[in-house]
């Protein structure tokens, strides 16, 4: 897009005095005359003051806050474009701090490692997809063997973009059925028995969206008689990992990982839009300085507390938590070290128990909140349940994804709550009081509907 030196926008820089009766346009072409900046402000920032509290959207692992220092540092520099680094080469030279210290926190060898920031986790697993699927064919040709029929294994917990990377790019998806048995993520076991020499490598998920597990693999989960690489999808655990379970081996201290991704804009603590924007890079550069090792590690064990808080309180009343990371290992104690629990990142994934369900069989999970499918690891709304509405946890303004488990698994509901650093111990007291008088509700519904009609039989 260009535009005249000479036009002059400052025409449409004041109020307009009737900005009370101009509105929006909705699903319309582009307006034929503008309106004063002020308006044009005024009329979205009351749009948006319908959005939902970030803070009570316990969905999404997206961060939603900043210091001041670092908002003010954005604001600075949200004019200037990283790939612009004939303009803003110091842009370039901070990006690629970035990329250093993040292979040294995933225990790259020395000088070895090259990355790129990419405006997601989609576009960083697209690279690092192609860069297994590249690597498999100049083998092949190097061997002179056939490289036109590639495929890629992974679990059916992962995010759908591994499955756009396989469509995309003509690489065979190999589907690795998860069982609720291994905490619904894939099983290293089942996984070989879809490897073969045509296996581009394993994408192993550090953190999955569904109940938080990270998936285990070490040299010895290895193909017989096949040197398969893997990638590591680390868009939560890889700002986890390093900082609460250092002795634990998942990264390139692995020789067969061969690229990593993860998410800025989730556990790394910067606002969604880490890519091109020369403003997010210094803002993730912020952070490091700002924060530390000791930082990051502060804020994710205050993270992993307030959801073993939750885990606890929901295991206590009503519920059975399909995730881990509040259960103690062998030998240690109920404490607030990392090492003391199963690994995983801040994520409670809930369901009913059974013996609630039996004690009360019209009582649906759906009821206690919005349905939702997992999508790209965005959840979509699929239905508000009507019955009830007044109880349900939307209308005290949280909003907590009811999803539906992955493929082979898909009949198992369950809850989940992303516990970020803007959810404080107090707010998480507030939460689970709320998630238990729901649930109560739902008990006092049956109740009363049984008085008023014992004899209840099945709808036509």
């Amino acid at each position: 897009m260009s535009l005249s030196p000479h036009m002059d926008i400052s025409q449409n820089s004041k109020a307009d005095q009737n900005h009370n009766s101009t509105a929006v346009p909705e699903y319309e072409s582009l307006p034929q005359f503008g309106i004063a900046s002020t308006t044009a402000y005024q009329l979205l920032h009351d749009e948006t003051q319908l959005d939902t509290d970030p803070t009570l959207n316990l969905t999404s692992f997206i961060h939603s806050w900043m210091p001041e220092e670092a908002n003010r540092l954005i604001m600075e520099n949200i004019h200037k474009s990283q790939i612009g680094s004939n303009e803003h080469s110091n842009a370039t030279i901070i990006h690629n701090r970035c990329i250093s210290m993040l292979a040294s926190l995933w225990k790259a060898p020395s000088g070895k490692a090259i990355g790129t920031s990419t405006a997601g986790s989609t576009d960083a697993i697209m690279l690092g997809g192609l860069a297994l699927k590249k690597r498999w064919q100049e083998a092949r040709k190097a061997a002179g063997k056939e490289y036109y029929h590639p495929n890629v294994v992974f679990g059916s917990n992962a995010q759908l973009s591994l499955d756009q990377f396989s469509r995309h790019f003509d690489v065979e998806c190999r589907l690795v059925p998860v069982k609720a048995s291994n905490n619904y993520v894939m099983d290293p076991k089942d996984a070989i028995q879809f490897v073969d020499e045509n296996t581009i490598g394993i994408i192993v998920i550090l953190g999955s969206s569904f109940t938080g597990h990270f998936e285990n693999w070490t040299n010895s989960n290895k193909p017989p008689g096949l040197d398969i690489p893997i990638h590591v999808d680390g868009a939560t655990g890889g700002f986890i990992a390093p900082f609460i379970y250092p002795s634990l081996k998942w990264g390139f201290d692995i020789p067969r990982v061969v690229s990593i991704n993860t998410s800025g804009h989730k556990f790394a603590l910067v606002y969604a839009g880490l890519g091109w924007p020369a403003s997010h890079i210094y803002a993730q550069m912020f952070n490091f300085l700002n924060l530390g090792f000791d930082g990051y590690r502060k804020i994710a064990i205050k993270d992993l507390h307030n959801a073993r808080l939750l885990s606890r309180a929901l295991e206590e009343n009503y519920f059975k938590v399909l995730s881990s990371i509040h259960r103690v290992l062998p030998g240690r104690h109920e404490d607030d070290d990392p090492d003391s629990y199963e690994p995983g990142i801040p994520l409670v994934a809930f369901k009913l128990s059974d013996e609630f369900k039996d004690k009360y069989p019209h009582a649906e999970q759906g009821q206690i909140q919005v349905n939702f499918i997992l999508y790209n690891n965005i959840v979509l709304i699929v239905t508000l349940m009507t019955p009830l509405s007044k109880s349900m946890l939307r209308k005290k303004r949280w909003i907590i994804p009811n999803l539906k488990g992955p493929d082979r698994e898909s009949e198992t509901e369950m809850l989940r709550v992303v516990v970020r650093g803007t959810q404080s111990e107090d707010l998480t007291q507030r939460l689970i009081a709320d998630i238990i008088t729901t649930t109560e509700s739902l008990m006092q519904a049956q109740s009363t509907d049984q008085s008023s009609s014992p004899n209840i039989g099945p709808e036509n």
